[in-house]
């Protein structure tokens, strides 16, 4: 792969091609690992229905993949250290690809859920460094803006992956729908293969178990990336709750919708794009301890006004909690790079256990969500994601009494 040559020790700016090539081939690789990760989402109706399985079994090929990624990036971020960032980045994106081929060709119901989770464990690949590398190779003044923007491909290939999934349900049947997202992810690997930049500023470790426990050690002592892998749990957990539960509410009386248009519910993403990008920038403006409350804040009376009946209330308020949902997300996952280098390094090991976190929040909490709409209805649903976004809100106030580093 061709390298960029105007970088330095420092790491690209804006304006460097490098850095342009960077920001484009995370967003793609991005796009493309939320498109699939979350595929399933809007078709949880017609897979509920298909294979006669409740909704909580439906949300299992939601939740299997997300858990499959979590339990996998503890082992992609380490890897990461000794055999370098860029080439594993590539192959998740290009493995994931592959099953989800074979998703789309899944015999059974237990042969979809077996491939949603080996999907999972190979899209790890990609979010268990993506902020790593930017550390590495992005000048420490854009780091905020490079993860926001990173964040913000993130939103988009929910998005994209929930509307094309959606739409092409209606055309075909939920087949058609991971076909297409297969075919779109193929795509996506194809780019980012040519052209996310080889590391400049990477330095590799020796394999060597005791650093490896001694980095491991100082980000779980740390009580601030405590509290940011805490935040990362309540926040996902709520959001795919809510998401997990959306498409059966628009399914039901008195929406009547199918895939295709609750799908285009999805839309509002791009508000958690918007959301993301601008959150980091007035972090690097106000600080990271100042934006996070807020975000949270937006989030919960977003959840808040999904109580409404009007489906344009619903989307409004499903927009309103997505924008604070990424604000979050958008900075918070910069910043336990940040913190963990400001520490003493582990910054890989750090930001693996904050996707951990996140991905085990998604897994039960979104998991949960189907128990929720069983058994009390949206209520029930926005009930539960309340209550992890007020656990959030209180961790975002813990972090403000935590002395900083340099961050």
């Amino acid at each position: 792969m061709q390298t960029i040559p105007e970088t330095t020790a420092a790491g690209y700016l804006p304006g460097d091609p490098g850095y342009r090539r960077v920001s484009i081939a995370l967003f793609t690789a991005a796009l493309a690992t939320f498109a699939m990760l979350y595929s399933t989402q809007p078709l949880l109706p017609e897979l509920a229905s298909v294979f006669e399985v409740s909704p909580g079994q439906s949300a299992l090929t939601v939740s299997l993949a997300t858990l499959g990624l979590g339990l996998a990036l503890l082992i992609a971020a380490p890897a990461s250290e000794v055999f370098g960032r860029t080439k594993l980045m590539r192959w998740s994106v290009s493995a994931a690809a592959v099953i989800a081929v074979l998703c789309a060709l899944a015999p059974s119901w237990s042969a979809l859920l077996a491939l949603r989770g080996l999907q999972g464990i190979a899209l790890a690949g990609l979010p268990a460094i993506a902020m790593a590398y930017l550390r590495d190779e992005i000048h420490e003044s854009s780091h905020a803006r490079a993860s926001g923007l990173y964040v913000a491909g993130t939103a988009v290939g929910g998005m994209t992956g929930r509307l094309v999934s959606g739409g092409l349900a209606d055309l075909g049947g939920w087949r058609m729908a991971l076909g297409g997202i297969a075919l779109l992810s193929t795509v996506c690997a194809v780019l980012v293969a040519f052209l996310l930049p080889s590391s400049q500023n990477f330095v590799a470790t020796p394999p060597s178990p005791r650093r490896l426990l001694e980095q491991t050690g100082r980000v779980l002592k740390d009580p601030a990336l405590l509290a940011l892998y805490g935040i990362a749990v309540t926040s996902m957990g709520a959001f795919v709750a809510v998401y997990n539960a959306t498409g059966f509410r628009l399914a039901a009386a008195p929406y009547g919708l199918g895939p295709g248009l609750a799908g285009l519910v999805f839309g509002v993403y791009l508000l958690g794009s918007a959301g993301s990008a601008t959150a980091g920038r007035l972090a690097d403006k106000y600080g990271r301890r100042a934006v996070v409350p807020i975000g949270c804040l937006i989030a919960i009376a977003g959840v808040a006004i999904t109580l409404a009946s009007p489906l344009p209330i619903v989307i409004a308020g499903l927009g309103v909690m997505t924008a604070g949902f990424f604000a979050v997300h958008g900075v918070v996952n910069g910043w336990v790079a940040a913190r963990a280098h400001a520490g003493g390094g582990g910054t890989a090991q750090a930001a693996s256990l904050y996707l951990f976190a996140y991905y085990l929040g998604s897994a039960v909490f979104g998991g949960l969500a189907g128990t929720a709409w069983t058994r009390a209805a949206w209520p029930g649903v926005v009930l539960e994601a309340t209550g992890l976004l007020l656990i959030t809100f209180l961790l975002t106030l813990l972090l403000r009494r935590i002395p900083k580093l340099d961050q």
